[in-house]
């Protein structure tokens, strides 16, 4: 059954994440403007997530670890259990952001108790942040954004192997490192990857430059029998394939995940972004990173097209 939706979905809610589960409902959860807490919702439809109550399942902490701002919540289901990866930086160095999981075993993630499952530990112990998994061919992944403290840049996006939902096992292999004109503006970043496979491949999205209107997407392309942990597997894009439009009055979509209509017909993007340009002050203190949803088209080649941010108010039936 299709239904109507206008974006933008959920107000003031930036790095959005949708997960539609075998329950058969959406579950939402996304970065708060204040920083300080993990919310989480649910829905039949996706419409009907606005409205819904969100659950606050996680503060952060008074001091110490995960005390600082937090990031970029993700929720996946995995094993019969939930998790949530998320970052999150320390009272004394808010911005000294590190990879924390949390896991509940209950059927509804919106009750039971939610239980700190700790760090996640790269290679270095430097900013890192907007942690993803998936799995393929048997095998779980992590895909994550970092500081590699050998090279200039904010953040690079590295991938690795999981032992479990909250360990990485083998090697770590560096995907993408912001180098293009359209990825450092601003800040040298790639981040905020998300992971949609189709077609035989594995199409690998994330977001580069400052959060004002020059953030914007990028994408990796991967054949799906290919070693995704051999760098040499995956092809960039010189382009952007998503970006700010004067046209459609929208700034700076990024920080994807990848959800699907009700009846599974469609692939969708969930995003973030405003609807004005000019911003006061610091991008990441503006509330007004609106979550947005609108379909995934495909080429010829079976590659996805992202198209335009769609305007304010315009109804999608998906």
């Amino acid at each position: 059954m299709k239904e109507i939706i206008t974006n933008p979905l959920v107000l003031q809610r930036a790095d959005p994440c949708i997960y539609r589960h075998s329950d058969g409902y959406y579950y939402f959860t996304a970065s708060v403007p204040e920083y300080d807490r993990i919310e989480l919702r649910r829905a039949r439809t996706l419409g009907e997530l606005a409205g819904s109550e969100p659950v606050v399942i996680w503060s952060k902490h008074v001091t110490g670890i995960m005390s600082g701002y937090v990031w970029a919540p993700e929720i996946h289901f995995i094993g019969g259990k939930w998790y949530v990866y998320f970052s999150a930086g320390s009272d004394d160095a808010p911005f000294a952001q590190r990879l924390y999981v949390l896991e509940n075993g209950s059927d509804n993630p919106l009750t039971g108790s939610w239980e700190e499952k700790g760090r996640i530990y790269t290679a270095w112990d430097t900013f890192s942040l907007d942690a993803t998994t998936f799995e393929h061919a048997g095998v779980r992944y992590l895909v994550w954004a970092q500081e590699d403290p050998s090279v200039q840049g904010n953040s690079s996006l590295f991938i690795s192997k999981m032992a479990n939902p909250w360990t990485l096992e083998g090697g770590q292999t560096v995907l993408t490192r912001p180098e293009y004109d359209w990825e450092v503006i601003g800040y040298r970043v790639n981040e905020g990857a998300a992971v949609l496979k189709k077609n035989g491949k594995i199409f690998l999205t994330y977001s580069a430059s400052a959060t004002n209107h020059n953030y914007c997407m990028g994408m990796l392309t991967a054949a799906a029998d290919s070693d995704l942990l051999d760098a040499g597997s995956w092809t960039k894009s010189a382009v952007p394939v998503f970006t700010s439009s004067e046209e459609t009055g929208q700034y700076g979509p990024g920080h994807n995940s990848f959800t699907v209509s009700a009846d599974g017909s469609q692939e969708l993007i969930v995003y973030h972004a405003r609807n004005y340009k000019e911003i006061t002050g610091d991008p990441l203190f503006d509330p007004n990173r609106h979550a947005r949803v609108q379909p995934v088209g495909w080429d010829e080649q079976g590659q996805p097209v992202f198209g335009l941010p769609v305007p304010d108010g315009k109804e999608l039936q998906l």
